[in-house]
């Protein structure tokens, strides 16, 4: 403690002690001034330092790797298109901002013409990557290839000219895992025998003679569905038959799915889920019409119906009444028209 003689008066204060001296107001204004300076110094050089311009910040975004979710908490999208180039990419970007989606696989069956992946890649950072997989010859089951870029366990394959709101697509993926074995999609349909023992195909309104099973199904279809990535590669292995049936038909690679289906699991083939905002945007293009609208697509059908049955030596489908709904999940004898 030290006392210091101001003004002829003796008053005691604390005071730091230093080595050699003592701190005082000088020394002070010393260390603000020279603190001063330094900050002026540091905001200079910031401003000498180079600018990241706005194209430069752009072209680091696209260079980014999107991060992926885990393959069991996601699916991939397949989607099989053909002369629909225009709705396509409406149909992409669409489907980028669904949630839990992994990766599409586009499949592009015009042969000899080039993708447009090169304008798809220029209008990006897009969330989700899109692979573009050009095919050698125009198949219906080029679809069902094994994809060396599928890496989740969930496919939802989606037809070139059907929007499925992000909503749906998430209902339905949460009732996929809980039926991961099954098809689980937004359009049913059905057989019936004939008296003649001839199969017929036909949607709710297709009826059994004397039978009241209009609100019943045995098939969904695979164009609007979750289905295990398992089944591409159990598809690939059924007999030469059936893949000579599709190429002959151009048709009925998702019939002939449900009967690999119920075959392999000995269960009902598909989940049907009532879509709340499921729509066809086939008039909306110039492009190629869908083979639905040919005249002897229905006849078809009931074709690949029969010859299945001689393939696999019988009729696997069984009939369920089963939908789930987001509003009332899940209930049965529905009444349905679709």
């Amino acid at each position: 403690m030290f006392k210091i003689k101001i003004n002829n008066r003796m008053r005691c204060c604390s005071i730091c002690k230093l080595p050699g001296r003592v701190m005082g107001i000088p020394v002070l204004r010393l260390s603000l001034v020279i603190i001063l300076v330094l900050l002026l110094v540091a905001g200079a050089l910031t401003n000498l330092l180079p600018s990241i311009k706005e194209d430069k910040i752009l072209t680091l975004r696209r260079e980014m790797k999107p991060q992926g979710k885990p393959p069991l908490d996601s699916f991939t999208l397949i989607m099989q298109t053909y002369n629909r180039t225009d709705l396509l990419l409406r149909l992409l970007n669409h489907y980028q901002a669904v949630p839990q989606l992994h990766k599409v696989i586009v499949v592009w069956n015009n042969v000899g013409e080039k993708g447009p992946d090169e304008l798809w890649n220029s209008l990006g950072p897009h969330p989700i990557p899109v692979i573009f997989k050009p095919q050698t010859t125009n198949r219906m089951r080029n679809r069902l290839q094994v994809f060396p870029e599928l890496e989740t366990k969930a496919v939802l394959m989606v037809d070139d000219d059907t929007l499925i709101s992000a909503q749906d697509l998430v209902f339905a993926f949460s009732v996929w895992q809980q039926f991961p074995d099954q098809i689980v999609g937004f359009v049913p349909r059905k057989h019936v025998s004939t008296s003649s023992g001839i199969y017929n195909y036909g949607g709710f309104e297709l009826q059994a003679p004397g039978l009241v099973n209009g609100d019943q199904y045995s098939m969904v279809l695979i164009g609007a569905s979750f289905f295990n990535s398992k089944y591409l590669e159990l598809f690939q292995r059924q007999p030469a038959a059936l893949h000579a049936l599709i190429d002959e038909t151009q048709n009925c690679d998702d019939i002939a799915m449900n009967f690999i289906i119920t075959k392999h699991t000995g269960k009902t083939s598909g989940v049907f889920v009532k879509p709340v905002n499921m729509v066809s945007l086939e008039k909306e293009t110039n492009g190629y019409s869908g083979m639905w609208h040919r005249a002897e697509h229905f006849l078809q059908r009931s074709y690949c119906l029969n010859k299945l049955v001689n393939i696999y030596d019988g009729m696997p489908l069984k009939y369920s009444n089963i939908m789930i709904s987001q509003f009332g999940f899940p209930y049965a004898n529905h009444k349905s028209k679709m």
